[in-house]
């Protein structure tokens, strides 16, 4: 009998395939986000020069240095090339952006705390139900958020109910509306 080296594979079992899989596509997931996270921007350059001031002894030489870099930072300032913000304008600016998936954000994080970015408390403005029944609330800022499960809710939402509305796991949300807790997204 001719034998040509062949010989019959065992193939894994199907368990082994779907623990495998699902580890792939787990480790794709975690691995998403931080893909596309970017790190935060470098300090701007007219900021930097006038920092690197700092660093020279003779009084005369730090005070030309200080002049001629502050003149270059106030006409980057008039032109929109520098814009800066204090803590509140921050905190405002996170607010806004809250629940949408804005990595370059990240470069307002320096000195707050990371629970302030995960929770947000508001009021209803506006509610409403979409064509598949689920709650749409308008918060007072004018930020949309919409149920994402089929949770009921009684008694059901209104305009002024308090709303309380905190990041999950995976890019998910919890919008407690009143005491009750449903998933939600932000959809503007």
């Amino acid at each position: 009998m001719l034998s040509l080296g062949i010989t019959a594979r065992k193939s894994p079992p199907m368990n082994a395939v779907i623990r495998s899989s699902a580890a792939m596509v787990l480790l794709a997931l975690f691995a998403g986000p931080a893909a596309l996270a970017t790190e935060a921007p470098a300090r701007a350059p007219a900021v930097q020069t006038v920092l690197e001031c700092r660093k020279i002894e003779d009084g005369a030489q730090r005070l030309a240095c200080y002049d001629k870099a502050v003149g270059a930072m106030a006409k980057a300032d008039e032109t929109g090339d520098l814009v800066t913000v204090d803590r509140q304008q921050r905190t405002t600016l996170r607010r806004q952006a809250f629940g949408f998936n804005l990595p370059s954000l990240s470069m307002f994080d320096k000195g707050q705390k990371l629970e302030e970015n995960d929770r947000l408390t508001a009021k209803a403005a506006k509610v409403s139900r979409n064509r598949d029944g689920q709650w749409v609330i308008t918060l007072e800022d004018g930020a949309i958020w919409v149920q994402t499960d089929d949770a009921s809710l009684y008694p059901a939402p209104h305009a002024g109910s308090a709303i309380a509305i905190r990041r999950g796991t995976l890019g998910s949300f919890f919008m407690t509306i009143d005491g009750q807790q449903v998933r939600a997204k932000r959809e503007g």
